[in-house]
C-alpha cells in the first residue's frame, strides 16, 4: 500500500477545493454532476493506494477535472482554465497549480494522441474517470446523459441514429485497453462483464439478435 497521509495544509486545500467545486457544479447532471466527481475521487484514492504518486495532486485533480465542462460551457472545456483560477485563490503553489491544470487538461478520452504525456498521478485520474464510464454506473450515466440530449438508448434499423447502445461499442467497450494502472484494469474487466451480460440481456428481451 503506498497511500500516505495528507499534510494538513494539504487537506485543508483539497477541502477549500471540493467545497468550490461542489458550489460551481451545483445541479449539473447528464452524467457529469457532483456525483460522478465524488466516485472519481474515491476510485483514484483507491488507485494511488496501490500504485503510489502525489496523493494530493491525486485528489486535487480528481476534484476539478470537470469544473468546466464543455458540454456545460457553450462547447469550450474550460477545466483547466476554472482549476487554475480556484487553485489560484486558494493560494496553491504554481508548480501544484500547473501539474493539476495540466492532468485536468489531458485525461478526456475526446482528446486521444492529441493529449500531452500525463504524469502517474495523471494515469490515475484518468483511469479514475475512465471507470466510471464501466459497470452499473456507466450503464445509468449513459441513460442519463441520452435522456438530457434527447437520444435513445436504442434505435433498432436506423444506423445513422447516436444512441446508447452504439455509445457503448463506439466507446465504452475500448476504455479497458486504454486504462494505465493494474488496479484499474482489474476493475474494468469486472464492470465491463456486467455490461455485457447487461446489453444480451436487454437485446434479448428487445428480440433482437445481438
Amino acid at each position: 500500500m503506498n497511500a500516505t497521509a495528507l499534510t494538513a495544509t494539504e487537506s485543508e486545500l483539497v477541502r477549500q477545493t471540493g467545497l468550490e467545486v461542489r458550489r460551481r457544479m451545483a445541479g449539473q447532471q447528464a452524467g457529469h454532476g457532483l456525483d460522478h466527481v465524488e466516485r472519481v475521487l474515491h476510485s483514484a484514492r483507491l488507485i494511488q493506494a496501490e500504485v503510489g504518486g502525489d496523493r494530493c495532486v491525486v485528489e486535487l485533480a480528481a476534484l476539478l477535472h470537470d469544473v468546466g465542462d464543455a458540454k456545460f460551457h457553450d462547447g469550450v472545456e474550460r477545466s483547466a482554465e476554472f482549476a487554475r483560477e480556484i487553485l489560484g485563490q486558494l493560494g496553491a503553489n504554481d508548480e501544484l497549480i500547473e501539474h493539476v491544470a495540466k492532468i485536468v487538461d489531458n485525461i478526456s478520452f475526446r482528446k486521444g494522441v492529441a493529449s500531452d504525456t500525463l504524469s502517474l498521478e495523471g494515469k490515475i485520474v484518468q483511469d479514475a474517470d475512465r471507470l466510471d464510464a464501466l459497470g452499473a454506473i456507466g450503464i445509468v450515466r449513459t441513460i442519463e446523459y441520452g435522456a438530457v440530449m434527447g437520444q435513445p438508448f436504442f434505435m433498432p434499423g436506423d444506423e445513422s441514429q447516436k444512441t446508447g447502445v452504439g455509445h457503448f461499442h463506439e466507446k465504452l467497450f475500448k476504455l479497458k485497453a486504454l486504462l494505465n494502472t493494474e488496479p484499474a484494469r482489474r476493475l474494468a474487466g469486472q464492470r465491463e462483464q456486467f455490461m455485457r451480460t447487461f446489453l444480451d440481456q436487454f437485446l434479448r428481451e428487445s428480440q433482437i439478435t445481438a
